[in-house]
């Protein structure tokens, strides 16, 4: 894999750029949408917000959603156990919700009401939150783990990387039973080459990416 030096903030432009020349879904009928994979360790949030500032600088509405925010009760999250690795992996986050809430209002002929969280996991109680309208022409940015392999449709898809090193080293103490759960996912899913860029961030003082693939330059 061929990896070019970036800073985060030219990331986003370029990022932004690429979703610029696309141009909105007929003619700014429709939304795109945009995908920011990664861990937790590999802070998918502030990579997504710079994106969406980026965006908002060329006068695009975008509504930056976290996978986080629609992570399933704890009676089923941790019905088999708070660290057991098949539940993470397949049962933690409502992707069934995500389709609904987030992904069909963003279709073709859809509304563009989004939900932007579902459920708190620190009250386990749903968040209540008012649905946001997205007008037609906006950008939907989704960030979070594990979001490659659900065929969501992303109109760009970029996966944060972090080495085993890296990614053990830079997880918290308490979530390190998670790490078998992301060797799984980069063996079966194989996100690096699932996603349309792939940034290495093993320091992230110094990223590191691929370009948008299928795109010179």
């Amino acid at each position: 894999m061929q990896l070019e030096p970036i800073t985060w903030q030219r990331l986003a432009e370029r990022l932004a750029d690429h979703l610029d020349e696309r141009g909105p879904v007929v003619d700014g009928a429709g939304w795109q949408r945009a995908g920011i994979d990664g861990a937790p360790a590999a802070g998918t949030g502030p990579v997504a917000d710079h994106l969406a500032e980026a965006l908002r600088s060329r006068g695009r509405p975008v509504l930056v959603v976290a996978a986080d925010g629609f992570l399933r009760p704890a009676s089923l999250r941790f019905e088999f156990g708070r660290e057991d690795v098949d539940a993470y992996l397949g049962g933690w986050y409502d992707t069934a919700a995500l389709w609904r809430e987030v992904f069909g209002p963003t279709d073709p002929g859809g509304t563009g009401r989004v939900l932007p969280d579902l459920w708190d996991p620190v009250t386990d109680r749903a968040t209540r939150s008012p649905y946001t309208e997205l007008p037609p022409g906006g950008v939907l940015i989704v960030h979070g783990p594990l979001l490659l392999g659900h065929w969501f449709p992303f109109d760009l898809s970029v996966h944060i990387r972090l080495s085993p090193a890296a990614l053990t080293r830079r997880t918290e103490e308490s979530a390190r039973w998670t790490l078998p759960a992301f060797a799984r996912y980069e063996a079966e899913t194989d996100p690096a080459a699932q996603a349309d860029a792939v940034v290495r961030a093993d320091d992230p003082r110094h990223p590191a990416w691929t370009g948008i693939r299928g795109v010179a330059g």
